[in-house]
C-alpha cells in the first residue's frame, strides 16, 4: 500500500488491482493524414482527438500489411500477415496460429468482435458470416460476434454467431452501440473484456449519412460520402468513450485505435497528409496509419511520441498488460512490447519492423526504410525518412553502410518468414490444410436464402469483388 501512495503521489500510472479491459479498434481504409490532430483541411475529427489528447499518440504508427486482410491477421498474432497463411486480402488465418483473442480467453477475459471481420477467406463484398464457417471469429476465440466478412456500410446486414439481423444507421454507430451492450454485460458481471471493433468505414462503397454531408457540400459526391463515413465513424469514438465513462470503467479501460491500411487514392483533400503512396504501396501513405492508445490508469501522462510501432506490436504489448504467459504466443514473433514505453520514451527500437507483400519488401529501422519492388531482383532502394517523410530521395549512395546492414538484415528476415510460410512454426512442421481464397459468387447458394433480400442494396449493386 505505501509503494502505491508513493507512486501516486510521484504522478506514475496505478497499479491495477485486476486486469484491465481492452477494446481495439480499427478504421478500414483511413489515411495518415485523416485526423483533426494533424490539421487535414475540412475533417473534423473531435473525439479521435481527444482520444490522442488523453493517452499516447503515435506520428509513425504502422498497419502490419498495406490491405486489410493481412493487418487484420497481424494483430491477432503479432506475426508479419505472410507467416500466417494471409498472404493478402481474403486469404483465411490459419487454424493453426495462435491469437490474441485465445489468450485473453485463458486469462478469464470475456471476448467479442464487432464488425468486419476478413479472415475466412471469402473475396467478394461484405456478407454476413456463416454459422458453420469454421473460419469466422468464433473460430479464433471469440466468445460473442456480430460480423461481416468484408466492406459494409449503411443499414448493415449482419450475423450474430450465425443468425442474420438487419440493423438501420450508420454501420460504425451501429457495431459500437453493440459493443457497449456486450462490455456492460461483462462488467456487470465482473469480468474483464476483450472487444474488437473492425468498422467497416471508409473503405468504398460510400454512404454517408445526411447530417453528415452536408458538412461537406464543396466537395465531389464521392468525397462528399467518403468523408461523412470519417465524421460518423468518429462521432461512435465519441459514444464508446462516453459509453465507457457511464458503465463506470473508463480509467481501466485500454482503448487502442488505428487503420488496416494508408489511404485512399482519388480523393480531395488528400488522405495521406503528402506521405508517398496508398493503400495497396509499401511506402509510407500505403502503410503509415493514426495510431492512439488511450488508458487512464496506465498513461498517465499523455504525450506524443515519435518512436515506430506497428500492429504487430499489438499482441506483445496486450500480453504483458494482462500477465498472458509466453506460450500465448507462436513464435517466432515480429513484433515487441510497447509496454515501456506508456511510461517514458525508450529511445531508438531494437526491432526492426519488415514488411512483404507479393514481390515488394520493406524494412523499418528507426529513421531509415529499406524499400524493394521487386526482393528476388535484389534490387533495393534505402529512405532517410527523417529528413525524407515522402521518400523523395534514395539515400543508399550517401549510406552505403547502413544500406548493406539493413539489407542483410531484411534477408535474414525474410528467409524466417518463407520458412513460416512452409508452417516450420508448428509443432506438425507442415501448414495442416491450407486455405486458399474463395469466391464469394462460387457460394450463391449457400447465401441463396439471404442474397435474394440482399442484391438490390447499393452496396452490392454490379459489385462482386473488394478488396
Amino acid at each position: 500500500m505505501k509503494m502505491l501512495l508513493i507512486a501516486l503521489l510521484l504522478g506514475a500510472p496505478m497499479l491495477l488491482a485486476s486486469k484491465p479491459n481492452i477494446i481495439l479498434v480499427m478504421a478500414d481504409d483511413m489515411g495518415w493524414g485523416q485526423t483533426g490532430f494533424y490539421n487535414h483541411p475540412v475533417l473534423r475529427t473531435p473525439h479521435l482527438d481527444a482520444m490522442a489528447a488523453g493517452g499516447l499518440r503515435f506520428d509513425r504508427f504502422y498497419a502490419g500489411g498495406p490491405v486489410c486482410s493481412p493487418t487484420r491477421a497481424t494483430v491477432l498474432t503479432g506475426r508479419t500477415h505472410n507467416r500466417t497463411g494471409v498472404q493478402s486480402h481474403g486469404f483465411a488465418l490459419r487454424k493453426q496460429e495462435k491469437t490474441l483473442a485465445v489468450a485473453l480467453q485463458g486469462a478469464g477475459y470475456a471476448t467479442g468482435h464487432f464488425g468486419k471481420w476478413h479472415l475466412n477467406g471469402l473475396r467478394g463484398p461484405g456478407v454476413p458470416i456463416l454459422k458453420e464457417d469454421a473460419h469466422g471469429p468464433g473460430g479464433f476465440g471469440f466468445d460473442q460476434w456480430l460480423s461481416v466478412t468484408n466492406f459494409f456500410d449503411k443499414d448493415p446486414v449482419m450475423s450474430r454467431k450465425g443468425s442474420f439481423e438487419e440493423f438501420t444507421g450508420d454501420s460504425s454507430e451501429v457495431i459500437v452501440a453493440e459493443a457497449l451492450k456486450f462490455i456492460e454485460a461483462q462488467a456487470k458481471a465482473k469480468k474483464p473484456s476483450f472487444s474488437v471493433i473492425w468498422y467497416g468505414t471508409p473503405h468504398s462503397p460510400w454512404m454517408g449519412l445526411e447530417q453528415d454531408l452536408k458538412l461537406f457540400a464543396n466537395l465531389d459526391e464521392k468525397s462528399q460520402h467518403h468523408y461523412a463515413e470519417l465524421v460518423a465513424m468518429d462521432r461512435s469514438l465519441g459514444t464508446l468513450r462516453a459509453g465507457l465513462r457511464e458503465i463506470g470503467i473508463a480509467r481501466d479501460t485500454l482503448v487502442w485505435f488505428c487503420s488496416d491500411n494508408g489511404g485512399l487514392a482519388g480523393f480531395k483533400p488528400d488522405t495521406v497528409g503528402g506521405l508517398r503512396g496508398y493503400k495497396g504501396s509499401l511506402f509510407e501513405g500505403g502503410l503509415r496509419v493514426p495510431g492512439v492508445i488511450e488508458w487512464p490508469n496506465g498513461i498517465a501522462k499523455p504525450r506524443v511520441t515519435s518512436f515506430p510501432a506497428a500492429t504487430m506490436d499489438i499482441f506483445p504489448t496486450l500480453a504483458e498488460v494482462a500477465g498472458l504467459p509466453a506460450a500465448a504466443m507462436l513464435q517466432p514473433q515480429d513484433g515487441q512490447s510497447l509496454r515501456p514505453l506508456f511510461e517514458t520514451e525508450l529511445g531508438p527500437r531494437r526491432k526492426p519492423i519488415g514488411f512483404r507483400s507479393a514481390a515488394r519488401g520493406a524494412l523499418v529501422d528507426n529513421e531509415f526504410k529499406l524499400y524493394s519492388k521487386n526482393v528476388k531482383l535484389g534490387e533495393f532502394e534505402l529512405y532517410h525518412l527523417g529528413d525524407d517523410p515522402a521518400e523523395k530521395a534514395d539515400v543508399s549512395s550517401r549510406h552505403p553502410e547502413v544500406a548493406r546492414r539493413l539489407r542483410k538484415a531484411f534477408q535474414k528476415w525474410d528467409r524466417t518468414v518463407d520458412a513460416s510460410v512452409e508452417g516450420k512454426d508448428y509443432p506438425s512442421g507442415k501448414v495442416d490444410s491450407p486455405q486458399p481464397p474463395r469466391m464469394f459468387w462460387t457460394e450463391l447458394e449457400a447465401y441463396q436464402p439471404y442474397f435474394k433480400a440482399w442484391r438490390k442494396r447499393p452496396e452490392y449493386k454490379g459489385r462482386l469483388k473488394g478488396k
